[in-house]
């Protein structure tokens, strides 16, 4: 399998169909997807249906995918997915960046890593302008993760979403980084 990002820890490889169990077991693990979904169980169809298909597609204007299966660089243990999205298929000025980690890969440094890699790898190859990242208010380990990936706080903003979650009556945070603000911190 082709590599497409590695640090010193971690491999980032693009998704197969193969992933699925592993992508199953990430979703239905209720702290995983506290700040998703609630904590709510994923079925196999939903991972077939809709997951798959978002980590399996191709963005033309980065010639890659807009997501990557995270491994354990020594072990190749499956530790979740990083995503480094295009807002638009044909155009990679703004893309959002994004990570799911499973419970056992968390408060070690990987989502930091990962992360602080995709930008660079976005700003220095892939003709990025722009990353942009969103989580709930309340997510304070994600939103520690994108400061430390550079990006900084830009708003808070309320949705309408169809199953209201505990915490989000607090709304949810938008950080972005810039290419300018990430030359200056280089």
């Amino acid at each position: 399998m082709r590599t497409f990002l590695e640090t010193g820890r971690l491999v980032l490889r693009p998704a197969t169909a193969a992933d699925a169990p592993d992508l199953l077991a990430l979703d239905n693990d209720p702290a995983v997807m506290r700040y998703i979904n609630g904590g709510r169980p994923t079925s196999a169809e939903d991972i077939r249906d809709r997951t798959l298909p978002r980590l399996l597609h191709d963005y033309p204007c980065t010639g890659s995918r807009g997501y990557w299966i995270a491994q354990e660089k020594g072990t190749g243990v499956f530790l979740g997915w990083f995503g480094l999205r295009p807002l638009a298929d044909h155009d990679p000025a703004v893309v959002e960046l994004g990570y799911r980690l499973a419970r056992a890969a968390w408060g070690r440094g990987y989502a930091t890593e990962g992360a602080r890699a995709l930008v660079d790898k976005g700003f220095t190859d892939l003709g990025v302008q722009r990353v942009t990242a969103n989580t709930m208010t309340v997510n304070t380990g994600s939103r520690r993760v994108m400061e430390k990936a550079g990006l900084t706080f830009v708003r808070t903003y309320f949705e309408d979403w169809p199953e209201a979650i505990e915490g989000s009556e607090h709304g949810d945070v938008e950080y972005e980084l810039t290419r300018e603000a990430w030359q200056r911190g280089r």
